[in-house]
C-alpha cells in the first residue's frame, strides 16, 4: 500500500484559505490526479479555489513544471535547423497557422506545430486541414522528426503523452466554469508547449469579444505570465497581443478558411491575415536568429506555397484537390446604408458553430463545408440590402439559429473611433 505524501483535502483547504501552495504540494497533487488518487471532484474544488484566490508566479511555474513532468518531452536537438513555434489563444477566423508554418520553414527554421481541434465558437486548426482530401492529423514522433527535417514544417495532433495531467484538467475546467483563470490558462498552454520541445515560441494572445481575454489589461497579464514561464524554462518566448473584436479575414469555417489561406500563400488574401502572418513569422524568425529576411517576398514569389504543398503531401493530403463546398447558402444583408462600424467576432463565431463548423463536445463531428463568408469589414461603407454575410452549411435546418446568433452582431453608423489600424496591438518580450 502506498502512503501518500499529502492529503487532497488539506491541499484544497490551503488554497481555499488563500495560502501559497508549496512545490511539494503541487508536485504531489498533479501526480496524484494523473494517477487517479485525487478524484475529479477534488481537483474541481482545487481549480475553483485557484480561480477565486489566484496563484503567485512561483506557484504557476511549479504547477506548469509538474504538468510537464506528468508525461513525455519531445526532443528536436537532432534536427539540422533551429525550431520555432507559435501558439494562439483562439479566435474567430484564425487560420494563421496554415500559411505561417510553411512561410517560416522557407527560411530554414523548423516549425513543429502541434495543434488541436475546435471547441465552441473558436475553430481548430486540425478541423480545417481535415477538409483537404486525404490529409492525416495523427503522426508518431519519428514521422514528426522526419517531416521537420525533410520539409521544415509539420501541423499535426499533439500526442497523448505530452502533459497528460493537462488533458485531464482541461476537460474538467470546461465543465466546472474554471476556464477563464490566468494561472490555469497559462500553465495549460505552456506545459504543452515546453514539453513539445521547441527552442522558440511566439504567443498570439487574442484580445476582444471573440477571445477569452476581453480587455487589454487581462491579455497583458496572461501574455506576461506565459512569456515568463517560457523564458524560465529555457524557451525563447515572446507574445503579440492581437485584435479579436472582429473576425480575422473574410472567412470563418473549415474549408472556407483553407481556401483563404491558399490565397495568402499565393500572394493575395485579406490584408489583416497577411499582416498578422508576416508579423508572427518575423517574430518566430527573430527568436531563431533569422531576422535579416524578406518575409513578404516569400509569400509573393511562391516559396511558401511550395513548402505548403510538400507539407500537405507528406501527410497524405492532396494539395491540388478541390476543397468541398456547401450545398446550401443563405445571405444576410445590410440593414441600413452607412459605415459598418462593428461586426462582432463572438456572434459570427457562434453563428458559424451553429451552422456545423464547430462542436459543443470534443467528440462531436464537424462539417468541413460549414461557415461564414464576410463581404465587408468594419470601416467599409455598405448599402441597405447588399450582401453582408453568406452562411454555408450542409444542413439548411441550421440557418434559423445561426441567423439568430447574428441579431446584434452588426452596427452601422455607430462609433468608429475604436477601429484599430493594425491587428497587432502590442509586443511583449
Amino acid at each position: 500500500m502506498t502512503v501518500e505524501a499529502f492529503d487532497a483535502v488539506e491541499v484544497i483547504a490551503a488554497k481555499r484559505d488563500g495560502h501559497r501552495l508549496s512545490t511539494a504540494q503541487i508536485n504531489w497533487v498533479i501526480d496524484a490526479y494523473t494517477r487517479g488518487t485525487v478524484a475529479d471532484e477534488q481537483m474541481a474544488a482545487l481549480a475553483m479555489a485557484i480561480f477565486i484566490n489566484d496563484m503567485e508566479p512561483e506557484e504557476i511555474a511549479d504547477w506548469t513544471q509538474a504538468m510537464i513532468a506528468s508525461g513525455q518531452r519531445m526532443d528536436f536537438s537532432s534536427l539540422s535547423r533551429p525550431t520555432s513555434d507559435k501558439h494562439s489563444t483562439g479566435g474567430v477566423g484564425d487560420k494563421i497557422t496554415l500559411p505561417l508554418a510553411p512561410l517560416v520553414a522557407v527560411f530554414d527554421v523548423a516549425v513543429p506545430q502541434l495543434s488541436g481541434r475546435g471547441l465552441g465558437h473558436t475553430g481548430g486548426t486540425l478541423d480545417k486541414l481535415e477538409s483537404i482530401p486525404g490529409w492525416r492529423a495523427d503522426l508518431d514522433n519519428a514521422e514528426i522528426l522526419r517531416q521537420l527535417e525533410e520539409v521544415g514544417a509539420v501541423i499535426c495532433a499533439a500526442g497523448s503523452g505530452l502533459a497528460p495531467a493537462d488533458r485531464k484538467l482541461y476537460a474538467l475546467r470546461d465543465t466546472t466554469s474554471t476556464v477563464e483563470c490566468i494561472p490555469l490558462i497559462a500553465s495549460s498552454i505552456m506545459s504543452k508547449k515546453i514539453a513539445e520541445g521547441t527552442a522558440g515560441l511566439v504567443l498570439d494572445v487574442k484580445v476582444g469579444s471573440g477571445a477569452f481575454m476581453k480587455d487589454l489589461d487581462t491579455a497583458r497579464r496572461l501574455a506576461r505570465t506565459m512569456v515568463d514561464l517560457g523564458t524560465g524554462a529555457g524557451v525563447r518566448t515572446s507574445a503579440l497581443l492581437t485584435d479579436m473584436s472582429t473576425p480575422l479575414g473574410l472567412t470563418v469555417g473549415n474549408a472556407l478558411e483553407v481556401r483563404e489561406s491558399l490565397e495568402v500563400l499565393a500572394g493575395g488574401g485579406p490584408a489583416d491575415v497577411v499582416d498578422l502572418t508576416v508579423a508572427l513569422a518575423e517574430e518566430m524568425l527573430r527568436l531563431a536568429g533569422r531576422s535579416d529576411v524578406d518575409v513578404r517576398a516569400a509569400l509573393a514569389d511562391g516559396r511558401a506555397m511550395d513548402v505548403w504543398k510538400k507539407m500537405i503531401r507528406a501527410q497524405h493530403g492532396d494539395p491540388d484537390a478541390p476543397l468541398p463546398r456547401a450545398e446550401h447558402t443563405e445571405v444576410v444583408t445590410a440593414p441600413a446604408t452607412g459605415v459598418l462600424s462593428h461586426l462582432d467576432a463572438l456572434a459570427v463565431g457562434v453563428a458559424s458553430w451553429r451552422l456545423g463548423a464547430g462542436r459543443a463536445r470534443k467528440e462531436d463531428p464537424v462539417q468541413s463545408v460549414a461557415g461564414i463568408e464576410l463581404h465587408s469589414k468594419p470601416g467599409d461603407t455598405v448599402t441597405a440590402g447588399q450582401p453582408l454575410l453568406t452562411l454555408h452549411t450542409a444542413t439548411p435546418e441550421r440557418f434559423p439559429r445561426a441567423v439568430d446568433a447574428l441579431e446584434d452582431a452588426v452596427e452601422i453608423d455607430g462609433d468608429t473611433s475604436g477601429l484599430r489600424d493594425s491587428v497587432v496591438l502590442e509586443t511583449i518580450t
